[in-house]
């Protein structure tokens, strides 16, 4: 799937600190937790609480936030779709990555089980 130069260009934009107080809201009315949030994001990006504190006080956007992240090689796990886009199918790297953190704060707050949305696979 193509999506616009102005859509990417927008996401690359957006500033994490932004977008984070929505997640923590987001999963937090759901009963989740900020530390399994973290978890989340750690398991996506390899970022511990001190280092998102670091971007978000930085004003981090998403461009530069993904470009410090060592990407899960299990991230090409999270399918599905997310913001009416299949996430497969994304074609730009960076929208792909966003998307893979939407999708999976997405898991969070609807309740599905940690081991699901960390993609842990079955023994």
């Amino acid at each position: 799937m193509t999506t616009t130069p102005e859509h990417d260009a927008r996401i690359a934009k957006l500033t994490f600190a932004s977008v984070y107080p929505h997640y923590v809201t987001k999963v937090e009315k759901k009963g989740r937790t900020k530390e399994e949030l973290h978890q989340v994001i750690a398991w996506l990006t390899g970022f511990d609480a001190k280092k998102l504190d670091e971007l978000i006080a930085e004003k981090a956007t998403f461009e530069d936030f993904f470009k410090q992240a060592d990407l899960n090689p299990n991230a090409h796990l999270i399918t599905g779709v997310i913001c009416g886009y299949r996430i497969e199918n994304i074609e730009t790297p960076l929208t792909r990555q966003a998307r893979y953190l939407d999708k999976l704060v997405d898991e969070l707050a609807k309740g599905r089980k940690m081991e699901k949305i960390l993609r842990v696979p079955k023994v």
